[in-house]
């Protein structure tokens, strides 16, 4: 399948007149809990040639694609990118720090992962964390919950978390997050993943009463700590000027 990309993309880069500059999984194959039936959430950074953001009007900047084979794109440019990284947004961090990369420039990769990290808010951070844990919480331990809402709400409830404690962008690889668990609990929650790599998205497994009463200790624990989150803003001129520098 990662032939099958690079294609798409390539052709992506000829249509469009365009060069990316960052390609990788989101989601749950980049997560590292994925199901038989995930898409293939591709994302991407790309930039034009210099003359084109030398114009008086706005213009598109995304570029989307689903394919019959299940590959699911976003490509923002560049300038958009940068924008929304300014502001800490964590779809975007996701993307920079997703441990499978398609295709990538180097430095641009290295210097635009600093630039996250210098400029990290997380105050933002959270919030847009807790508030996708809030939608996945109402299921826990109701018939609704499919293996999928389990994983998606310990997730990004284990997000918050580490945001909370530890102020910097949290780990995309959903393992990575483990430190901040009592071990008793791994081995539970890798049979699980484990389970969830041989059923289909909407499975309706059961999950043991302990790994969803863990999760709601989580939840309480972000809750009475929310307070003590720094509000840091980012430094305009470093984003303009890497924006330059790139263009």
């Amino acid at each position: 399948m990662g032939k099958r990309i690079l294609e798409h993309l390539e052709k992506i880069e000829k249509d469009n007149n365009i060069e990316i500059l960052l390609a990788v999984e989101s989601g749950s194959r980049a997560w590292g809990f994925a199901s038989p039936d995930s898409d293939y959430d591709i994302r991407f950074v790309y930039k034009h040639k210099t003359a084109w953001y030398l114009n008086l009007w706005e213009q598109k900047d995304t570029i989307e694609f689903m394919t019959e084979d299940d590959l699911d794109g976003v490509g923002w440019d560049i300038r958009k990118a940068l924008r929304l990284l300014s502001k800490s947004n964590a779809s975007f961090t996701g993307w920079l720090f997703s441990p499978v990369v398609y295709k990538s420039d180097a430095v641009f990769l290295k210097e635009i992962k600093q630039l996250a990290n210098d400029n990290f808010n997380p105050v933002a951070g959270f919030y847009h964390f807790h508030s996708m844990n809030k939608g996945f919480e109402e299921t826990l331990g109701t018939e609704s919950m499919t293996l999928k809402s389990f994983f998606y709400t310990i997730r990004t409830a284990l997000c918050v978390n580490w945001i909370v404690k530890k102020n910097t962008i949290p780990p995309v690889c959903f393992k990575y997050l483990y430190e901040l668990v009592d071990e008793n609990f791994h081995g539970k929650i890798d049979e699980l993943i484990q389970l969830k790599s041989k059923r289909i998205e909407k499975s309706t497994e059961n999950v043991a009463e302990e790994l969803i009463d863990l999760v709601r200790v989580i939840i309480a624990e972000n809750n009475s700590l929310k307070s003590s989150l720094t509000n840091k803003k980012s430094n305009p001129n470093k984003f303009n000027a890497f924006f330059l520098k790139y263009i």
